[in-house]
């Protein structure tokens, strides 16, 4: 019997790394987002679509970006989001 090709850890697709020049830019732009209330789009690796949202709480200690959006609350970890941009409409 055939089985389906499984990927080993050592395969696995992996995140891509930033150096610190993109993170602290990262950060930056989340905090102002933060501050200013405004609604935001995030690009987060392994995920198919933009989240679309406010940000309600930036979690140090577990390194969570919560994003709000008609009353839910999606965390997610900071260093999965690849991108911020702003709503164009």
């Amino acid at each position: 019997m055939i089985g389906l090709p499984t990927l080993s850890k050592k395969h696995a697709a992996q995140r891509p790394t930033r150096d610190e020049f993109e993170l602290e830019e990262l950060g930056n732009r989340l905090f102002e987002a933060r501050e200013e209330g405004a609604e935001i789009f995030l690009t987060v690796w392994g995920m198919d679509e933009q989240v679309r949202g406010r940000i309600s709480n930036m979690d140090p200690r577990t390194r969570l970006v919560h994003i709000e959006r008609d009353g839910d609350t999606l965390k997610v970890p900071y260093l999965d989001i690849m991108n911020v941009e702003s709503p164009r409409d």
